[in-house]
């Protein structure tokens, strides 16, 4: 038995907002975006590397204040690029974590928490 790759569903609450944050802030493109009619809620995907995440306005897809961890074998580069863009309302730092890993957590404006690792799995 297999299992494939998770895709985790974020809520948010404001289009320019979420674009704001995880395209010109974090640096995820927008690789679709969806919305059944005018005026209704927006659900997109942003992505960088291999890293996938759904960005949903409809209530009821996700719960705000969620919190996911993403792998990367860079953290401190990625650091130093979200430093250098000066970002308002984040001024992201790493920390040693008890268990062996570097974490670099960021909230988004909805309240989620994005905890960037170089705690690579197995």
């Amino acid at each position: 038995m297999s299992f494939g790759k998770t895709t985790p569903i974020l809520r948010i609450f404001d289009e320019n907002k979420a674009v704001e944050f995880y395209v010109d802030f974090l640096g995820f493109k927008i690789d679709w975006q969806h919305r059944f009619e005018p005026n209704f809620p927006l659900y997109l995907q942003v992505s960088r590397g291999e890293c996938v995440l759904h960005l949903s306005e409809h209530h009821g897809d996700s719960t705000p204040g969620s919190a996911l961890r993403i792998e990367t074998d860079e953290l401190e580069s990625f650091q130093q690029q979200l430093l250098a863009k000066e970002y308002t309302f984040s001024h992201p730092q790493i920390q040693a974590m008890p268990w062996g890993s570097q974490d670099m957590t960021i909230a988004d404006p909805f309240g989620n928490r994005l905890v960037f690792t170089n705690a690579i799995s197995v």
